[in-house]
């Protein structure tokens, strides 16, 4: 017995090894002689059919049992990855990767060529049994710089968090969040009763001071999922680079995991740390990075989301950023899916039943019932890269898990549009943060608010209200419309005398993101004057509260006029944006000089030429518009078109009203290693003044 195995396996290495004609015929010779007892006996008739029963029956007996590179046992729980191939043979990972690292990408049971092959992505050498494997029969002494990390049925292999990570340090960024409430006017009168009376309510986060690599903030653990199917081939080297300019610009404790996806998804770097050898692997494994067969967005999401759900331990901040340059051609039905995409902006993301295939901790509807407490959120950062990705997807991701969407119309923007998201991710200050709203006065009723995607919820007949805004970066600010109903004024309030009523109260909660400490914020109340007659003062129209319904007006059209292109009605999308143009233009603010609105006309120009003609819209405008709905609705900076800033300006200075200083100033960093330009762009100034009202 043990001879007739000596005779198949030698029999075994002759034929992977070689296929010359001579070698065939010792192979079948072998085979006949010895496959008493283990293989169905061939038939003799020819020497081609002979071969190719033996590979059958090999494969059928044998395959899942044992690996047929080096025979040993493909059982589980042995220490060793396990390859499975597209024609469902399976071997041992370090075996085959081996077989094809020189470009064979032949099966070695059944002969057909393989579109996905596996490669040895960099990482410990001790994964390998043994440096001087049995390879084929082979004694091989070649020891490769760094092996790869290889992929268990457990994503527990994260490097643990550092000792001083238990007890966090107290923050250095001792500023609290600042509370902005702000009337649209001063006063109404005594005798009117108003049923939609603006009240502006924002948020502003304390600055940071230093380079955000080394300021004492919250780390983060970040998965980098990316696309290198074979439309990427042309692409990777500068998906490398800015890949690795992410790693370069984490601190020691931030982690970081890659997945890669194509047919398939593998995570190729576990959660690691990135300081010394962490981040020096971790650029090593991007750059192994080879491009090939189809795209699986879906299972690259799925596997992402799998590394940060089974952490042992959490760094303070976690989030995914996915990058694409294509459609999902593993799930066939999707582009029948996107048949009502025209109601997409006005009832988010719910005509793609695609997302039913995501994660529910990126969609939160495909939660079971009564988990929705236990739901882990996970921001997901989309990039579509080039004319031909999925805008619909990409964007319907980001949005239903609180992440931005970015498109990248030329490759060059690729490094300063990760510079921008991982800018913001880094200088995270704040989380939880929460508004709370109460009415002060009988009779004031909140009625609605005006937030974006951000949740809001009215309660106690409106004499209550909240907002959930989430994390906020260093310098960001948000702002939301709320809009009460004021009764007519009587003498029996407590506060007629003064001619004056109290309308709201606002307090803002969160969660310190280094001391995991809740702080709240000084209340602000906003006060009306009650007049019986109104004065030249009283009449002055708040330019904060006129530019925010600008920027919210704004948003609607682009957003209407987008469903329009998707009916492929254009001049009624034109239509729209031109006569928003004419009503911004015309604005207090705008009148003002205020540069918001120079920014808002300036998009809605590009917006309508980019809804020109139908093909232009299909190549860019419905990705450019998409980008921009989604920095609208999180009031968070993307990367649009091919910029680097979000809408260019005139000359050299650009004007963006969403980018922090963490952001511009790891973009002007990208920039530099580029050698492009290292202007900054100009930040949108918000200052509280008055202007006459229009009678």
């Amino acid at each position: 017995m043990a001879s007739a195995w000596r005779k198949l396996k030698k029999s075994l290495i002759m034929k992977i090894s070689t296929h010359r004609d001579d070698d065939r015929r010792r192979f079948s010779s072998s085979s006949s002689s010895s496959a008493n007892g283990i293989v169905s006996s061939p038939s003799p008739s020819s020497v081609s059919r002979s071969s190719s029963r033996l590979s059958y029956s090999f494969s059928f007996r044998s395959s899942k049992k044992t690996c047929a590179i080096c025979l040993g046992s493909l059982k589980k729980g042995e220490g060793q990855a396990i390859f499975t191939a597209e024609c469902s043979h399976h071997f041992h990972f370090n075996c085959i990767a081996t077989n094809v690292q020189h470009g064979n990408r032949i099966c070695p049971i059944c002969r057909s060529e393989w579109k996905d092959i596996p490669f040895q992505a960099p990482g410990s050498a001790n994964d390998f049994r043994n440096n001087n494997s049995t390879i084929l029969g082979f004694r091989h002494n070649w020891h490769p710089p760094s092996l790869p990390v290889l992929e268990t049925d457990q994503f527990s292999l994260e490097e643990p968090l550092s000792a001083t990570h238990v007890a966090p340090a107290p923050s250095t960024c001792s500023q609290p969040i600042t509370i902005k409430a702000l009337p649209e006017f001063p006063a109404v009168l005594a005798s009117d009763a108003v049923s939609k009376f603006p009240v502006l309510v924002g948020v502003s986060a304390p600055p940071f001071h230093v380079d955000v690599r080394h300021f004492n903030r919250a780390s983060i653990d970040l998965v980098a999922v990316l696309d290198v199917s074979g439309s990427m081939s042309g692409k990777l080297s500068l998906l490398k680079r800015a890949v690795c300019f992410i790693i370069q610009n984490l601190g020691p404790l931030d982690r970081v995991s890659i997945v890669t996806f194509s047919s398939s998804a593998r995570r190729i770097f576990p959660l690691r740390r990135m300081r010394g050898s962490g981040q020096d692997d971790a650029i090593s494994a991007v750059n192994a990075l080879s491009s090939g067969g189809g795209t699986n967005i879906a299972e690259g999401l799925k596997k992402g989301v799998r590394v940060l759900e089974e952490r042992h331990e959490q760094n303070p901040i976690a989030s995914i950023m996915l990058l694409s340059d294509g459609h999902d051609t593993l799930n066939d039905d999707t582009r029948s899916l996107y048949r009502n995409v025209q109601n997409l902006t006005s009832n988010p993301n719910y005509s793609l039943q695609y997302l039913y295939l995501l994660p529910a901790s990126i969609c939160s509807r495909n939660t079971a019932s009564g988990n929705e407490a236990r739901r882990l959120s996970i921001p997901v950062h989309t990039f579509g890269f080039g004319s031909e990705h999925d805008s619909n997807a990409m964007h319907a991701i980001s949005d239903l898990s609180g992440g931005t969407y970015s498109f990248i119309e030329t490759v060059d923007n690729l490094q300063d549009a990760f510079a921008r998201c991982i800018g913001g991710l880094l200088s995270v200050v704040a989380q939880d943060v929460r508004l709370t709203i109460q009415s002060l006065s009988r009779g004031v009723q909140i009625g609605s608010i005006h937030s974006g995607r951000y949740k809001n919820e009215i309660f106690n007949l409106g004499q209550k209200a909240t907002i959930d805004v989430g994390s906020l970066y260093a310098d960001e600010e948000k702002e939301f419309l709320v809009y009460v109903s004021i009764p007519a004024s009587s003498r029996g309030e407590g506060e007629a005398k003064l001619d004056h009523m109290s309308l709201l109260e606002v307090l803002c909660s969160n969660k310190d993101s280094t001391s995991s400490e809740i702080v709240e914020s000084r209340r602000e109340r906003v006060v009306i004057r009650r007049p019986k007659v109104l004065s030249p003062t009283d009449k002055m129209v708040c330019l904060e509260v006129d530019r925010q319904k600008n920027r919210l007006a704004v948003a609607d059209a682009i957003a209407t006029a987008q469903r329009m292109a998707e009916l492929r009605i254009l001049d009624h999308a034109q239509a729209v944006l031109s006569e928003q143009k004419t009503t911004l233009l015309s604005s207090v603010s705008a009148q003002a000089g205020d540069d918001l609105c120079k920014w808002l006309e300036k998009e809605l120009t590009e917006t309508a030429q980019r809804m020109a003609t139908l093909q232009l819209y299909e190549q860019s405008g419905r990705a450019y518009v998409l980008s921009g709905l989604s920095s609208h609705s999180w009031q968070r900076a993307t990367t649009r078109g091919h910029s680097t800033t979000i809408l260019p300006g005139e000359g050299a200075n650009g004007i963006n009203s969403y980018e922090t200083p963490s952001m511009i100033s790891m973009v002007s960093k990208s920039q530099c290693l580029n050698g492009g330009p290292s202007q900054q762009p100009q930040m949108v100034t918000k200052s509280c003044s008055l202007t006459p009202r229009h009678k």
